[in-house]
C-alpha cells in the first residue's frame, strides 16, 4: 500500500473519496463492469441528490455540519460497499448473485446511510449530532421518501430495514429483513461502514478532533449533564482514545466477523488476494495500542479536514441556498424534487 496515501483518498490513493464526482464514476464503473444491462440513472441520480443534500443546497435540508460524519465518509462507503460486491459477484456461482437492481440499491442506501445526521429546515436541532443516537432511523425515513422520486419505489421499505445493519438502534437479529440476499447486502452494507471509517487514513485524528466532538453535543462524552438520561461514555478525548483498540476488537468479534459472517472477505476477491482496508485498520490500531501504552497521544501528527456542507460547496463551485425557517423539507413536500443543478457525472455514460 502507498505510504504517502492523501487524506482524501481511498486506501488505494487512486479514487478522491471527498469528491462525488470522482466516487461516482470509480462506483458506476464497478457496477457497469458487473451488470452490463443494468440502468444505472437511478444511482446516478442519487448521487447528484446526495452532493446536493451535504452541500445545502437541497431545498429543506440545511447541509452536512457534523465534522466526522462528513461527506467524505458516506462516499468512502459506497466506495466500499461496491467493492465487496464486485468480490461477492466474482467470487460465488452464478445462482448466488445478488444481481444488479439489488447491488444499485445497496449503494444508494450506503450513500444515505448517515443521512439522518442532515438537518431540515424543521429541525429544531443546533447540530446533526443531536441525532447521533436517532440518526439512522431518521436515514430509514429520508430513503423511503427519497426512493420513489428515482423509480425505486417498490423497494423503499426494504431499503428502509436495510440500513439497519449500520446502527445500533434495534438489535441486529430485529431488523425486519427476510430474504437472505437482502440480509447480505446488509451485512455487506455494515462492513463497509466500518471499513470505511476505521480505514481512513486520518481514522485517529479524526476520532480526537472530530468523533470526541459529536459526542460531546450529543452527550455521550464530556461533562455529565443535569437531567439528562443519558451518561456520557467518554468523559475525555484521551479516554475515546484508549477505548479505540477495544471498542475495534468488540466490533470485528461481534459484528464484522460475527453476525455479518466475514463478509469482508470479499475485499480480498476484489483486490486478487489483499484486503487493504484490513491492513490499514491493523496500521491504525498498532499505532494507538503502542500511544496508548504512554498516553502519547500527542504524537498524532495527521491533520484532518472535513468535507462538511461548506467545503463541498467550495470544491463543487456550489453557492449555497437561502433557506427559509420553517420550510417543509423536499422529501415530504415535493418528493425530493430533482435540483436545477446537474453535475458532469450524471451524463458520463459509465
Amino acid at each position: 500500500m502507498n505510504q504517502r496515501r492523501r487524506n482524501h483518498y481511498d486506501v488505494t490513493d487512486r479514487v478522491q473519496v471527498s469528491h462525488p464526482g470522482e466516487v461516482a464514476r470509480a462506483v458506476c464503473g464497478l457496477l457497469k463492469s458487473l451488470y452490463p444491462q443494468q440502468d444505472l440513472q437511478p444511482l446516478r441520480e442519487a448521487y447528484d441528490t446526495f452532493t446536493h443534500l451535504y452541500a445545502g443546497t437541497l431545498p429543506g435540508y440545511l447541509g452536512c455540519d457534523t465534522r466526522y460524519h462528513d461527506a467524505q465518509h458516506s462516499l468512502d462507503c459506497s466506495l466500499a460497499l461496491a467493492r465487496l460486491i464486485d468480490g461477492h459477484e466474482r467470487s460465488v456461482p452464478a445462482e448466488q448473485a445478488l444481481g444488479g437492481p439489488r447491488a444499485m440499491l445497496g449503494v444508494i442506501v450506503a450513500l444515505f446511510h448517515d443521512a439522518g445526521y442532515i438537518r431540515s429546515t424543521r429541525d429544531t436541532a443546533r447540530n446533526g449530532a443531536e441525532y447521533t443516537l436517532t440518526h439512522v432511523r431518521r436515514s430509514a425515513q429520508f430513503i423511503a421518501d427519497f426512493l420513489p422520486i428515482i423509480g425505486l419505489g417498490r423497494d423503499a421499505q426494504r431499503a428502509a430495514a436495510i440500513v439497519h445493519f449500520t446502527g445500533y438502534e434495534m438489535p441486529l437479529d430485529q431488523v425486519p429483513v427476510s430474504e437472505p440476499k437482502d440480509r447480505l447486502i446488509g451485512f455487506m452494507l455494515g462492513t463497509a461502514d466500518n471499513l470505511a471509517q476505521t480505514a481512513d487514513r486520518c481514522y485517529l485524528e479524526k476520532c480526537r478532533d472530530f468523533l470526541f466532538e459529536e459526542f460531546k453535543i450529543a452527550g455521550l462524552a464530556g461533562a455529565p449533564r443535569e437531567a439528562s438520561a443519558q451518561a456520557p461514555r467518554y468523559r475525555t478525548v484521551e479516554a475515546l482514545l484508549e477505548n479505540t483498540p477495544d471498542f475495534n476488537r468488540r466490533l470485528w468479534e461481534d459484528r464484522l466477523d460475527g453476525y455479518f459472517g466475514s463478509v469482508h472477505r470479499y475485499m480480498e476477491h476484489h483486490f486478487k488476494g489483499r484486503n487493504p482496508y484490513a491492513e490499514q485498520i491493523g496500521r491504525h490500531l498498532e499505532l494507538i495500542a503502542r500511544l496508548g501504552c504512554g498516553r502519547q497521544f500527542q504524537k498524532l501528527s495527521k491533520r484532518p479536514e472535513c468535507i462538511d456542507a461548506a467545503a463541498l460547496r467550495k470544491m463543487l463551485g456550489l453557492s449555497p441556498r437561502v433557506s427559509v425557517a420553517g420550510a417543509e423539507p423536499a422529501s415530504r413536500a415535493c418528493g425530493l424534487r430533482r435540483t436545477q443543478a446537474s453535475f458532469a457525472w450524471q451524463t458520463s455514460g459509465r
